[in-house]
């Protein structure tokens, strides 16, 4: 398994409160910055859209 390049949101202020995003073949790896050799959560892209559109849906109705 080669080693994933992660990448920042163009969201993130500075320091430790970042998620980072990778592809990992076929499915979407994610991470916290404040522990980026912790945990690593992967779901399928479909599933990341599902969740960013909900968060999305429900912020614009609350």
């Amino acid at each position: 398994m080669s080693a994933l390049a992660w990448q920042k949101s163009s969201y993130c202020a500075q320091g430790n409160s970042c998620i980072h995003v990778a592809a990992d073949q076929g499915s979407v790896a994610l991470t916290e910055s404040g522990d980026p050799g912790g945990a690593i959560l992967r779901t399928t892209p479909a599933a990341l859209a599902a969740l960013i559109r909900t968060v999305k849906e429900s912020q614009s109705s609350g």
